[in-house]
């Protein structure tokens, strides 16, 4: 297990809860990882109530999964699961393109095209890790432009349970399908400048559908029922 910085102020839950909530995001714990209470607590510098209290938040996200008896530890994702956060995202992600089109701007359009630039130019350089963080910033503005603030927290507890494996199956791609993928975010938006809505919502299900299916690839075979 990769060591943590301690922490200078313990029993801070939700300072802890943040701290394993990157690590587990950024592949530092892969799926399966044991997170064990007290070792964790050493790491960090805190007791063990603290983080406690953390990994039952992160539980409550669907990021940690808490056995009786056994601990915690990285949750894992199923094709099951995967559809049904994939067929929400897309819902969620479909109302957040309505509304920025509503709102959509020159200036706005710029912006997101530089992000757009920069992301093909970082993929052109293989820069996984560029990509990925500019992916986040680009879905993230898209969010701010909603204006929605439930839909924002929606959106972001959504995408929470898949982060860690969209940068596996980012960071795993070959030179032409992550310059593919930065792409795809010149797609959407085309789809959103356009003012039509039917074609924005079908540009942003195709984006959520082949990040599922990059996804998908790197899942372990499941057992047949």
């Amino acid at each position: 297990m990769s060591s943590l910085d301690p922490i200078s102020a313990p029993g801070l839950a939700e300072t802890i809860a943040e701290r394993l909530r990157v690590a587990i995001q950024t592949g530092v714990y892969a799926p399966g990882t044991r997170l064990p209470e007290r070792p964790l607590a050493a790491e960090l510098g805190v007791s063990h109530i603290p983080v406690r209290e953390a990994l039952a938040r992160l539980a409550e996200e669907g990021l940690v999964e808490r056995e009786p008896r056994r601990g915690a530890r990285v949750a894992a994702l199923t094709s099951r699961q995967l559809d049904e956060i994939s067929s929400l995202r897309i819902v969620l992600e479909q109302f957040v393109a309505r509304r920025v089109q509503l709102v959509w701007t020159p200036a706005i359009e710029r912006q997101l095209r530089s992000l757009a630039r920069e992301m093909v130019a970082a993929a052109d350089r293989g820069d996984a890790l560029r990509v990925i963080d500019l992916d986040q910033r680009f879905h993230e503005r898209l969010w701010q432009l909603a204006e929605h603030d439930l839909l924002n927290e929606l959106a972001a507890m959504v995408r929470r349970r898949v982060t860690s494996f969209l940068i596996s199956a980012t960071r795993a791609l070959p030179p032409a399908d992550l310059r593919e993928h930065a792409l795809t975010h010149v797609a959407l938006i085309e789809a959103f400048a356009c003012g039509d809505p039917a074609r924005a919502e079908v540009e942003t299900e195709r984006h959520i559908s082949l990040a599922a299916e990059r996804i998908r690839h790197t899942l372990p075979a499941e057992e047949p029922a």
